[in-house]
């Protein structure tokens, strides 16, 4: 097991690595709870020689993380459900948020029972045990987080093959964000677009190598606000009944997987309910979808779209219904990206589920 384990943590950060060799990557955190439940590649780091293998790897591969997380100064968290940020190294101190599970940041000052942290707009102190550090949370950052392209041209034309001359798949406008499936080639991306993987020239996008982070009592504030305040609506039908739910995951669905088998599709909204029944992420389907870096479609505006539009595929609007109903074709999963066999669990389409 702990072999497999091993194996899986390498896989991780090669395609960490590839996607870094430029130096053109950015480790980003962002203010809102990720969607996904914490891999287990951290755990064979229990092993007598690991931290050695994963310094050398880190060399050989040419792994480059930011400035500001160099050294020992990145950090993620080792809990299953969520923890307090405080004022103050104290339980008794101000609560200035919370942080999520798969959250990271950058460690401002380290203790020896408390460390002070950054993670997104969120400052202040956490215990010690409730943090990885150093390889620990190289290893998790490279498993839970997620690589992606923006596209900083006016439009950017996406091809089949890395070249010019091949067909183009997808005119994709400026801003848009996609999954990079594979950025070892200086010169292009392999990227995730909705219903198309296809190949942009690296020139026109930012990319950047995103892990989540923690919310302030502010946000945390306003986005139980707005809950609250579609809630209040529920009764007059005109923003979050339960058609409005069942739309709007049913849009989601077609975002993420409208290309994908029905199958597909219905795992994508399992996914989104497992989220919504967990205590790590927000109790809405609203609260789950449009938390900062849970979904990229709902990041790009593209959810919003599509529901707005009501042109919305029937199979997705039946996925939905499926998943609302407490379907489930991955049990309690709550993981989903591109299969670029950098992670193991159900593989449906061209998704993998874990």
């Amino acid at each position: 097991m702990r072999n497999k384990l091993f194996f899986n943590l390498i896989s991780f950060l090669f395609v960490f690595a590839a996607l870094a060799l430029s130096g053109s990557g950015t480790l980003v955190v962002r203010a809102n709870p990720l969607a996904g439940a914490r891999g287990g590649a951290s755990r064979v780091l229990n092993s007598a020689n690991a931290s050695e293998v994963i310094d050398s790897t880190i060399s050989e591969l040419g792994i480059v993380f930011p400035d500001e997380m160099e050294g020992d100064s990145l950090f993620m968290v080792d809990i299953r459900n969520y923890v307090n940020v405080r004022e103050e190294a104290t339980v008794d101190s101000a609560k200035m948020g919370v942080m999520y599970k798969d959250c990271g940041g950058v460690l401002l000052e380290k203790g020896e029972e408390w460390s002070k942290i950054r993670s997104g707009e969120l400052e202040g102190w956490v215990e010690n045990s409730y943090l990885l550090f150093g390889e620990d949370a190289r290893a998790m950052a490279a498993d839970v987080g997620m690589t992606l392209a923006v596209v900083k041209s006016s439009s950017l034309r996406l091809h089949s093959d890395a070249s010019y001359g091949s067909d183009i798949l997808a005119i994709v406008p400026q801003n848009e964000i996609m999954e990079v499936v594979d950025g070892s080639d200086d010169s292009w991306v392999y990227v995730d677009y909705g219903d198309y993987d296809g190949y942009v020239d690296s020139d026109y996008v930012d990319i950047s190598f995103e892990v989540d982070a923690g919310e302030t009592i502010e946000q945390i504030r306003a986005r139980e606000a707005a809950e609250a305040e579609a809630k209040r609506h529920q009764n007059y039908g005109a923003f979050m009944t339960d058609a409005d739910n069942l739309l709007l995951l049913a849009a989601l669905i077609q975002c993420e997987a409208g290309g994908e088998p029905y199958e597909g599709q219905v795992a994508v909204g399992a996914v989104v309910m497992n989220r919504v029944r967990s205590a790590a992420y927000p109790s809405s389907i609203h609260g789950v979808i449009y938390a900062s870096g849970q979904f990229t479609p709902a990041m790009s505006g593209k959810v919003n779209q599509v529901y707005n539009s009501g042109r919305i595929k029937q199979s997705c609007i039946d996925a939905a219904q499926e998943a609302l109903n407490g379907v489930s074709n991955i049990g309690d999963f709550t993981h989903f990206r591109t299969n670029n066999g950098a992670h193991t669990g159900i593989a449906i389409g061209h998704h993998i589920f874990y």
